[in-house]
């Protein structure tokens, strides 16, 4: 989980909006962490977000 979770930051980091950490031993986990409210796992944002809202 470590490698997933630095990635993640480090492209928060760099201009992407925001990264999603998933379990992909879930079927269809995808499309409930994209377009479901509570969504299934979790999402960093970036800077690029905080500057766009």
């Amino acid at each position: 989980m470590l490698p997933k979770m630095t990635s993640a930051f480090e492209l928060a980091q760099n201009d992407v909006k925001a990264a999603h950490i998933i379990d992909g031993r879930i079927p269809n986990v995808l499309l409930l962490e994209i377009f479901t409210d509570e969504g299934i796992g979790s999402m960093i944002l970036g800077d690029a977000h905080s500057q766009a809202a």
